[in-house]
């Protein structure tokens, strides 16, 4: 079911800039008057989780946005003694239970029109709260695409 929310042009080049050029390290998108998708903040590749979650969520309590973020950590293959710097890049629906139920309706229906803009998407994550947005709970979901 799609919302009819557009998608604006500059999402598209950041998602580029994150995945390609690795210029930025997240980006935060957020529906603008109820027409398109748009980008609300970024950060540079030396920004934290924390900053990502920081920007995510400084709409306040009731307010939900999409995040992509390009996140990095250690793989060890079995059989090898050495780790590998893994990359994957994944988008999050960030909708608090304590958003307008009309809002979480359109970003949830508006989150398929996204993820179809978003080639290259490896995870996408539903939130609702702290703890599923939290480092610890992504990266448990990253690596459960891992290879071993």
């Amino acid at each position: 079911m799609s919302s009819g929310v557009a998608i604006a042009d500059d999402c598209k080049s950041i998602f580029e800039d994150i995945k390609k050029n690795k210029t930025y390290r997240y980006c935060v998108f957020y529906i603008k008057e109820e027409k398109s998708i748009t980008v609300e903040s970024k950060g540079d590749r030396d920004s934290s989780y924390e900053d990502f979650l920081h920007d995510l969520q400084s709409g306040g309590d009731g307010e939900c946005r999409y995040g992509l973020y390009d996140f990095e950590y250690e793989h060890q293959c079995q059989g090898t003694a050495e780790s590998s710097k893994k990359q994957k890049l994944f988008l999050m629906s960030w909708c608090p239970d304590s958003a307008k139920i009309k809002k979480k309706m359109l970003y949830a229906s508006s989150f398929e029109t996204l993820k179809k803009s978003l080639v290259g998407v490896h995870k996408y994550i539903q939130a609702t709260d702290a703890s599923e947005a939290s480092a610890s709970e992504v990266e448990k979901q990253l690596r459960s695409t891992d290879r071993v």
